[in-house]
């Protein structure tokens, strides 16, 4: 069996393909390695593949008018990414670089969309995809009107501990390296901020921080935190399923 090949059954939305299918989808694709900080397609280019990434961790954004950077999302291997693609847009409007060394499988969109007409399961799993990383982007969005930096970050966190963390020691291992100017383009702040704020709540024993790494020491704590100015008028605000999933 071919890298490729593995790859794509292993893929929760190909997993119930047929051996044909499969074989198709392999035909209309191409495996490629990325460098750490190395762009994987930029705005303007031809929509015309979706991505698979099998390894590493990457990053999507997007430049705001003055020319800062705005991560809208983080990627984790076996997800897809690039589904624009898939709606008749004839060039990207986002960027993706990769945060570290990474693996990616460039499908043909033009195969995906067959396999839609074709699957009705493949459909919903990627009408759900799409669905899951929208609401992400617009929950960022709502926090940035709403939040002040503190909460943001403290959000952030609590986000990334659902896409990314790992109990350990009584508490969240984030399983990221993230540096504090890309924390700081997510919550739409900047890095002399998002490093005072860290330093806040190590002091305050609700985070270690690391080489690049944090631990969420008490996120019990963190997001009570959150959830109690969610709750006092700060805007038509809902806890991500991280917080719910902590405080119970």
């Amino acid at each position: 069996m071919s890298e490729k090949l593995w790859h794509l059954r292993s893929c929760t939305l190909f997993q119930e393909l047929s051996s044909e299918q499969l074989s198709r989808l392999e035909s209309r694709s191409r495996l490629r390695c990325f460098a750490a900080h190395q762009p994987i397609y930029l705005p303007s280019e031809a929509a015309d593949t979706v991505c698979l990434l099998t390894a590493g961790l990457v990053k999507v954004c997007h430049l705001t008018a003055d020319g800062q950077e705005s991560i809208l999302a983080f990627v984790e291997p076996g997800t897809l990414f690039g589904e624009v693609a898939l709606l008749e847009a004839d060039q990207r409007d986002e960027y993706v670089e990769s945060i570290e060394r990474s693996s990616v499988v460039m499908i043909s969109a033009a195969e995906i969309i067959r396999l839609m007409n074709e699957r009705s399961d493949v459909a919903v799993r990627v009408t759900r995809l799409i669905g899951l990383r929208r609401h992400r982007i617009e929950r960022r969005l709502r926090n940035q009107l709403f939040l002040c930096n503190r909460d943001r970050l403290q959000h952030l966190l609590l986000d990334l501990a659902e896409q990314f963390g790992s109990q350990r020691d009584g508490g969240i291992h984030l399983g990221i390296r993230l540096s504090h100017q890309e924390l700081a383009s997510v919550i739409g702040s900047t890095r002399e901020t998002v490093t005072v704020l860290l330093v806040q709540l190590r002091s305050e024993g609700l985070i270690t921080i690391g080489r690049r790494r944090l631990f969420l020491a008490d996120p019990e704590r963190l997001a009570q935190g959150v959830q109690r100015r969610l709750g006092s008028g700060s805007g038509p605000m809902t806890p991500s399923p991280a917080i719910l999933a902590v405080i119970g």
